[in-house]
């Protein structure tokens, strides 16, 4: 019996603690992954947003903007 590796991304990581504590703003979901910052994602929520656009839903065009995971 031979197991099977699953490769995830990091930005497929992301998603799955975003899912994980719901509709939140990047500061929540910065300090949720371990970030120190509040701004610690904003390039991987650009990268989700150009490669995978079905998989996040963000909520107001202005800042405080609330993603959530689809």
């Amino acid at each position: 019996m031979t197991l099977q590796k699953i490769f995830r991304t990091y930005e497929q990581m992301c998603l799955e603690k975003l899912e994980e504590i719901g509709k939140s703003s990047v500061a929540e979901w910065s300090l949720a992954m371990g970030y120190s910052s509040p701004n610690g994602l904003i390039k991987v929520i650009r990268r989700i947003q150009n490669t995978m656009p079905d998989k996040l839903k963000v909520y107001y065009d202005k800042k405080p903007r609330m993603y959530e995971a689809i």
